[in-house]
């Protein structure tokens, strides 16, 4: 063999491969996959209730006196029983939870969101009902509607991640203006 050829011995091979290994273990740890997942969820989560509220509210511009719920009742997306009383999230001793509905993504009426968004002029907003990511007893959407003219609503969830959830960096819970700040709320009322 002649000393001239050059090329990396075995144990340069192995102190670069062992540094690359290094590096990608500080970077996963560093960026914490879990964490991201559950952001991504939360961004889901606030951008689907944004369009579950613009959609209802060009419901009820669309008619004169719009049918949007029954007042008193908690409507869930996910399809398993109805969760614990008032919903876990509405504060209200009025609202009990139903599952009327439930995990049905219609948007004729018959949606765990009971209003008929194919009735409206323009034609329906959206193609079917958004569920929640995770869509379980833990993590799920809910619809409540209050008063007797049935002009308010709120949408409700909770979020996942620590920068979503109260107190975290982007937090959107307490400060969405509602009355629970463990929830994320929207809504033409957010006093439920």
């Amino acid at each position: 063999m002649n000393k001239s050829e050059k090329g990396f011995t075995l144990i340069e091979l192995l102190v670069v491969l062992a540094l690359v290994a290094i590096l990608s273990v500080v970077v996963i740890l560093t960026l914490n996959p879990a964490e991201l997942l559950k952001q991504a969820r939360d961004s889901n989560r606030t951008s689907d209730l944004s369009t579950l509220k613009s959609a209802i509210s060009l419901y009820m511009a669309d008619f004169n006196t719009p049918v949007i719920g029954t007042s008193g009742y908690c409507y869930v997306s996910f399809t398993t029983s109805a969760p614990a009383t008032n919903c876990g999230t509405f504060t209200s001793s009025t609202l009990s939870a139903t599952s009327t509905g439930a995990g049905n993504r219609s948007v004729n009426g018959t949606g765990w969101v009971p209003v008929d968004f194919s009735a409206i002029s323009s034609g329906a907003p959206i193609g079917q009902l958004p569920v929640d990511p995770v869509n379980n007893a833990s993590w799920y959407y809910a619809y409540g509607v209050t008063g007797t003219t049935n002009q308010l609503f709120e949408l409700a969830t909770q979020m996942e991640s620590s920068k979503y959830m109260s107190g975290g960096g982007a937090d959107v819970e307490s400060t969405d203006g509602g009355s629970r700040t463990d929830w994320f709320e929207t809504g033409t009322t957010l006093a439920n």
